[in-house]
């Protein structure tokens, strides 16, 4: 199955994140796609980078959104809505993934009910998956995704 990481990916500690569930998810013999992991050209170009990403997100089955920081990230929001939109009339793919660790994000945003995250955006994972507070329920979907394209 393959899986598009979508993220904020400005910090080290952001990318650090990233990496890590990038890594449990390749172990489970997931092939993920990380934004940051690509060779940049010099100079990077919104060309280059919107290219490699869009068809980065129409080849997967699959979105896992980190939805963590002050705002969800608007690339991460785009990247959201093009496979939403993809996934009208391809049945390959499974769904898209909101997962939000941040306590802070949690708390403010009453995750219980929803507020806080756009909900445009939120009916948008929603609609096609679900939003979770950790990689480990994040992962378990993934997983039954990635068996139910095995058989």
């Amino acid at each position: 199955m393959k899986i598009y990481f979508a993220g904020p990916l400005f910090t080290p500690y952001e990318r650090s994140f990233i990496d890590q569930c990038a890594a449990r998810m390749r172990e489970a013999g997931m092939d993920v796609f990380v934004p940051h992991e690509i060779p940049l050209p010099d100079p990077v170009t919104s060309k280059f980078i919107f290219d490699t990403d869009a068809r980065a997100v129409l080849d997967s089955n699959a979105v896992l959104a980190l939805l963590d920081g002050p705002m969800v990230d608007d690339g991460t929001a785009s990247e959201i809505g093009i496979f939403w939109s993809e996934m009208r009339h391809d049945k390959t793919k499974k769904g898209i993934i909101g997962l939000v660790t941040d306590t802070r994000v949690i708390r403010d945003r009453n995750m219980i009910d929803g507020k806080g995250i756009n909900l445009f955006v939120r009916g948008c994972i929603e609609d096609s998956g679900s939003v979770v507070d950790s990689f480990e329920k994040a992962f378990e979907i993934l997983l039954k995704w990635q068996q139910e394209i095995d058989s």
